[in-house]
């Protein structure tokens, strides 16, 4: 039986502030402890400790966005990860789970324990000595300027297999092909294909994307220019410049978790992102 939770919500929208006040009050109700993200506690009027995100160490975090709330959530919340449940107040909501007029039939279910969990591999970056947090999503590098061609050389496991000239790489997930990945021209993977995909940003070369299993070391090195940026899920950059730059990715040993009910994967894809509008 969950004890607590945790609540992060836009703050840029008045409506994801009112429902995250609702829905503390609701939780309060049913004996819940609430604990909301810091960054809400001038925002809000509810009874609940505010606390930074690195420290919610609930039993699972309700987020009131989209999905960079999402993916902001997964970057920064304490290892392991709380289960997340997704209430959608963005543009897609792609890795949400309830539109907000099912906030609370979706909170009473989670409390009852009427839901599942869908576990979403993370991928491990590291340059150099740095580690840098885990990607949910994807991981970007470029060379940090508008239309500056990167060159780099793509290994596997080590060995060297591809030479490209891009303005930039992403190395995504299976949960990550369905963003920037999909936008750049990359597949989207099916949910029992858990693997690392890698699709090059405007490449000069013919070159799609690369799909290896999540067992693998990709390592990128890159020739020119002497610097590069890494971004991650779209929230964390990391601006490196030096004479010899590589970026080694692996699978994560952490993972997140979302908490699902009825929906699934093809779903989400026909009602919200793929095929919207075409029915």
């Amino acid at each position: 039986m969950f004890k607590n939770a945790g609540i992060v919500a836009r703050y840029d929208k008045e409506k994801a502030l009112q429902l995250a006040e609702e829905l503390t009050k609701h939780l309060n109700s049913k004996g819940i402890k609430v604990f909301i993200e810091d960054t809400l506690a001038d925002k809000v009027n509810v009874q609940a400790e505010a606390v930074p995100l690195k420290d919610m160490k609930t039993d699972f975090i309700i987020t009131i966005g989209g999905d960079g709330t999402i993916l902001r959530t997964g970057l920064n919340s304490p290892k392991p990860e709380p289960p997340i449940l997704g209430i959608n107040m963005g543009v897609r909501g792609f890795l949400t789970e309830v539109e907000p007029n099912d906030a609370y039939t979706a909170v009473d279910r989670v409390l009852k324990g009427d839901y599942r969990l869908e576990k979403c591999t993370k991928l491990s970056v590291k340059i150099g000595n740095d580690t840098l947090p885990d990607a949910l999503n994807d991981v970007v590098i470029s060379a940090g300027e508008p239309s500056k061609i990167l060159y780099l050389e793509i290994c596997k496991n080590g060995k060297p297999i591809l030479n490209c000239q891009a303005d930039g790489m992403i190395i995504a997930t299976q949960t990550g092909a369905t963003g920037y990945s999909l936008s750049a021209g990359g597949p989207v993977l099916d949910r029992s294909m858990d693997a690392i995909l890698i699709t090059p940003i405007c490449a000069l070369t013919v070159f799609r994307s690369l799909v290896f299993p999540t067992d693998t070391e990709i390592t990128l090195n890159v020739i020119r220019p002497k610097q590069m940026l890494v971004m991650i899920d779209g929230n964390y950059h990391h601006m490196k410049s030096e004479k010899e730059l590589s970026v080694k990715i692996t699978k994560a040993e952490n993972s997140s978790r979302f908490i699902r009910f009825e929906n699934d994967f093809y779903d989400r894809l026909s009602c919200r992102l793929l095929f919207q509008g075409a029915r």
